[in-house]
Order: C-alpha cells, then sequence, then structure tokens
C-alpha cells in the first residue's frame, strides 16, 4: 500500500499520520482547519493538538477531500465516532471500490445503535469496513514511543496487509478478524474510563479504581460475548489492553472526563463545544440500551449513563456502585 489518506487533523489523526509516513507510507492527511494543514505542511508540527512535537518524516496536509484521498490504497477515517455517517456519505463520491476503509474512532452510534463498521457497509458498500483500536495515546505514537494495536478486517489477510504497511519499530499492529470484538473493546472502555475518572475526582482511591476497572471487565465481556465478539480478543489489545490504559491516567480523554464529574462539574459543562471530545459520553446511554436487550446486567455503565443524563448525582452513583449486594464474583 503505497499512499494512506488519513480524515481527521486532530491528534490521534496527526500522530496515526506520523505513523504511516514512519512506515515508508506516502501519507495525505485532512483537516478542516487552514492553520492546521498550513503548520503541518510547512513545520511537520500540529500546534493546536500535539504540541511540543515535531514529526520527522514529511505528511502532506490538505483541506481538499477528494484530493486526500485520491490514488489512496487504504482510507484511515479518525474523526469522531457520532459523525461517521456524516464523512461515510462525503467520501462516497471518492472511493474506488474494495477500498479499506479503516475506523479509528471508538464508539457505538448513539441514535441507532450500530457498530461504526455496520454504517459503513450501509452507507459506504464500495468500502471494505475496517478497524484500529488498542491501548495507544495519540502523543506517544507520534512522539515514537513503543506502542501495540488491533487492526481488524472480514478476512484475516487485508488485516495483515495493512498491519504491514502501518508497522514500523515503535508502532506495532496485530491482525484480526474480529470486526465486532475489536469495536465493542474500544468503544466500552471509554464509558468504563468515565467510572473511574469519577472514582479518581471524587477521592475514592486507587482500590476502588481498580476494583471497578476488573468489574468493568466483567461488563464489558458479557456484553462483547452477546453481540458476538471472541473471548481472546476481549482479553487482548482492544479489549483489556486498552480498558487497563484508559481507566488509569489522565491522559485519556474519557478518564479526564469523569474525574471532572466527580470534581463537581456537570455534564453539560464538559460536552459544551470547545471541550474534548470524550466518545464514552455519547456511548453510555446506547451501551446500556443494548445490554437491556441482551439481558446483560452492565451496573457501572448504567451508573454512567445515569450521571451524564442527569439522573444521579456522582456522589449517589458512587455509594451506589460500592455498596451492591454481595454475590459470587464470577456472576
Amino acid at each position: 500500500m503505497e499512499k494512506i489518506a488519513v480524515i481527521g487533523g486532530g491528534a490521534w489523526g496527526t500522530a496515526l499520520a506520523v505513523a504511516a509516513a514512519t512506515a515508508g507510507r506516502s501519507v495525505s492527511l485532512w483537516a478542516r482547519d487552514d492553520e492546521m494543514v498550513a503548520a503541518i505542511n510547512q513545520h511537520r508540527q500540529n500546534p493546536k493538538y500535539l504540541p511540543g512535537i515535531t514529526f520527522n518524516k514529511s505528511i502532506s496536509a490538505t483541506t481538499d477531500l477528494k484530493l486526500a484521498v485520491q490514488g489512496a490504497s487504504a482510507i484511515l477515517l479518525v474523526t469522531p465516532a457520532q459523525t461517521t455517517s456524516e464523512f461515510c456519505r462525503l467520501l462516497g463520491p471518492f472511493t474506488g471500490a474494495n477500498i479499506p476503509l479503516v475506523l479509528c474512532a471508538k464508539g457505538i452510534e448513539a441514535s441507532t445503535g450500530r457498530l461504526l463498521s455496520t454504517i459503513v457497509s450501509e452507507t459506504l458498500p464500495n468500502a471494505v469496513p475496517c478497524v484500529l483500536s488498542g491501548p495507544s495515546f495519540a502523543h506517544d505514537v507520534a512522539a515514537g514511543l513503543p506502542t501495540a494495536v488491533t487492526i481488524a478486517a472480514p478476512e484475516i489477510n487485508r488485516a495483515e496487509a495493512l498491519c504491514s504497511s502501518l508497522a514500523s519499530e515503535a508502532f506495532r499492529p496485530y491482525a484480526s478478524d474480529d470486526l465486532v470484538g475489536v469495536q465493542v473493546g474500544g468503544a466500552l472502555k471509554n464509558v468504563l474510563a468515565i467510572a473511574c475518572g469519577a472514582a479518581e475526582g471524587f477521592g475514592l482511591g486507587a482500590s476502588a479504581k481498580a476494583a471497578l476497572t476488573a468489574r468493568g471487565f466483567a461488563e464489558l465481556t458479557r456484553l462483547g460475548r452477546a453481540l458476538g465478539a471472541r473471548a481472546e480478543t476481549l482479553t487482548g489489545l482492544s479489549g483489556l489492553g486498552d480498558l487497563v490504559l484508559t481507566c488509569g491516567s489522565t491522559q485519556s480523554r474519557n478518564f479526564a472526563f469523569g474525574a471532572k464529574l466527580g470534581e463537581g462539574y456537570t455534564p453539560q459543562e464538559l460536552v459544551a463545544p470547545g471541550q474534548k471530545l470524550a466518545e464514552g459520553a455519547y456511548s453510555a446511554a446506547i451501551a446500556v440500551k443494548l445490554a437491556k436487550q441482551h439481558g446483560v446486567d452492565m451496573p457501572i455503565a448504567s451508573t454512567v449513563a445515569a450521571i451524564i443524563e442527569g439522573r444521579l448525582d456522582v456522589a449517589a452513583a458512587m455509594s451506589d456502585l460500592m455498596t451492591r449486594p454481595l454475590k459470587r464474583e464470577a456472576h
């Protein structure tokens, strides 16, 4: 794959563009912001989203979507999960047949409950839906620090080809054909990271966060299996690996979002325009709805959804979670 198109000029999109360039690919990065595009082209920097990092490799940035994807062997869609339908429609006229469209956001469509790969299949049938997910912070990837992720595709050979095209000494992708499992792990860990962040902000301590992480993983596993995910995917990089990373670091937007909730900020303040995007805030309610449809118990995710919807304050939520009825751990 000679050319990789990256759609989205935020921190994660820019970091993945750097990773692809480091792997020896020709990279075209699309962004809306003229100033950002100029900074990337002229100075090899994205000062708005990745301050202090200068790229070692050249990346061609543009505000022209058609130009960005022209001649691309694969497209990395690195835009918010809730805009996936919109971008699939925008990309429609410019995508050739059978091109891999690699979904790099972690979420579930809030209005429909569709996984992002389903949106691609239904909205952009020319493209092949693929997924990139795993324990990774944009700053680490852009700085060339060691990172391992999962790339999933409908056929394992295609996933392996994508991995080979993006791999470098520091950026190590592992192939999978479990599209459902990789997406469910990425989406649900964001919701659970909000709960751990709230515990941190509320001052409950490291032991409480560890308990929420472990019990949260049990919830993630239950819903993932109900939706058709494979157990080994959920215990891998894109499931447990990503959960551990995001449930314990303020570098995680979702953990930081939860921490602010624990400190007394309202959900409305934290999702206001100009605030950093926390995908879990939009995935919580639909995850709970899917859990109910499949008869899956998800008390932590349900609590997060109730906080975000204003039905429960953090003090009551933390008390409820930490004093749940005693039962066998395996249940």
